[in-house]
């Protein structure tokens, strides 16, 4: 069974899909966007997929067999560099910044409080920091730091110092090692786990996520063409805040009109069918 992704019938919507355009999917991830702009397109059409993390690929490739669809390895703030040689435009551009399911389910890859596996999180296995780097290296203040500007935490003195206590008697090693420490900074449990925060700020800080985005909603304008879209969902204040203040920078520069002035969130089918998806937020521009 293929999963629906996250705002599947408003990305299609908002994309405008011309039958024979180029589309960049500049996150991957599991293929259900993809396939759905794929669906869309006739024989001269074309998808160029893209995404950080080789192993998506790899099961988006054997899963997905069409000629009109082009797998890339990279991250999405080089994305214009595919289109450095050719001077070609696309007619629009989806940026889905979620984590995805299969990563989320795969244990080794460090990113659930509830696992033993290392503490990991890197999206690209190629990269050199991981968040066991952080919690067993890093500064008492840089990580306070992260932790409050990555994601609201606000805990984020208490959780740092209990950090930094806790690894004097040795490395902390694992996702819920990690976990245990927050939850006894927190003592009980709310509606979401208390390490959750804690989780995402180290997640955006080894995946180096805001300056990625930054330069990604740039990399993105520098190849659309005129009148094509640009879709970007986010999942928390962080990202919505970047690509908010992006949209309306490039708006007021005259390089883009934004579609929806307020995000478009999901419908409450959806979050019926999908409870994660109640973070999403959907914000659509259009090339001038």
């Amino acid at each position: 069974m293929i999963h629906k992704p996250v705002l599947l019938d408003e990305v299609i919507e908002m994309l405008d899909i011309k039958k024979d355009g180029i589309y960049v999917d500049a996150t991957v991830g599991g293929g259900g966007h993809t396939r759905a702009i794929l669906s869309r397109l006739s024989d001269k059409g074309l998808v160029i997929g893209i995404d950080r993390d080789e192993e998506a690929l790899n099961r988006v490739g054997m899963s997905l067999k069409d000629r009109r669809l082009r797998l890339v390895h990279l991250n999405f703030s080089d994305m214009d560099r595919l289109f450095d040689v050719t001077g070609a435009k696309v007619d629009g551009v989806l940026m889905d910044l979620g984590v995805s399911m299969n990563q989320l389910k795969d244990e080794q890859r460090g990113f659930s409080f509830y696992s033993e596996a290392p503490l990991d999180m890197r999206m690209d296995r190629t990269a050199r920091i991981t968040a066991s780097d952080i919690v067993n290296t890093w500064s008492k203040e840089k990580i306070e730091r992260i932790l409050r500007d990555y994601a609201d935490e606000k805990r984020a003195r208490a959780i740092a110092t209990r950090i930094v206590q806790r690894r004097r008697k040795g490395r902390i090693n694992t996702c819920k090692e990690l976990a245990d420490i927050v939850m006894s900074v927190y003592k009980r449990r709310g509606r979401i786990h208390p390490a959750t925060r804690t989780f995402q700020a180290l997640r955006i800080a080894v995946n180096n996520e805001v300056e990625e985005l930054q330069e990604g909603l740039r990399s993105a304008m520098n190849i659309l063409n005129k009148k094509g879209r640009l879709c970007v969902i986010s999942y928390h204040s962080v990202e919505d805040r970047v690509v908010k203040i992006f949209f309306r920078e490039a708006e007021t520069q005259g390089l883009l009109k934004r579609i929806n002035k307020k995000p478009i969130t999901p419908s409450v089918r959806e979050l019926k069918e999908n409870p994660s998806s109640r973070s999403a937020k959907l914000r659509v521009g259009e090339r001038l």
